[in-house]
């Protein structure tokens, strides 16, 4: 399955939109406005809280965590490199690696299985992002690291 993240540009905070292969609207992702780090919410088109992402402060590398209906269910940490950025998803046994410049990277499991490959597409106005995910995957976990490198990477440009 395909989906498509494609930020609202002229908006406070963080807004994202996240639409199926066929178009439809599936999630959307707030930020909050005031608060000390990024925080994120994922919701369902229902209005349900899928996802809550943190950013945890004062750490050497940046360190997030995701959050599924209040029980923190992974942790994505930014590895230490000097090259090539990578990053670790501590509780779900998963490692993201790419070209983060270019904004394209996988997501693999801990046998090296790709999870889903991430490219961005370039001319459209504000970030847009194309996941392709493996068959039986969790989605909202990988939207959520996604959502985490895409902010790695802004906090990284400013």
């Amino acid at each position: 399955m395909n989906f498509y993240i494609k930020q609202k540009i002229f908006s406070w905070g963080d807004q994202f939109f996240i639409y199926d292969q066929n178009g439809n609207e599936r999630y959307r992702v707030k930020g909050e406005v005031f608060s000390f780090g990024k925080k994120l919410h994922l919701y369902s088109m229902t209005g349900r809280e899928e996802a809550f992402i943190e950013q945890k402060l004062l750490t050497f590398l940046p360190k997030y965590t995701v959050s599924r209906q209040g029980t923190k269910v992974a942790e994505i940490v930014k590895e230490f490199t000097f090259f090539k950025q990578a990053y670790t998803v501590n509780g779900l046994g998963w490692s993201v690696k790419g070209d983060f410049f270019d904004h394209s990277y996988e997501v693999s499991d801990s046998a090296g299985r790709t999870l889903a490959a991430v490219s961005k597409e370039w001319f459209t106005l504000g970030d847009a992002y194309e996941l392709s995910l493996s068959d039986g995957v969790d989605e909202i976990a990988v939207l959520a690291v996604c959502l985490v490198i895409d902010a790695c990477i802004e906090a990284q440009n400013n």
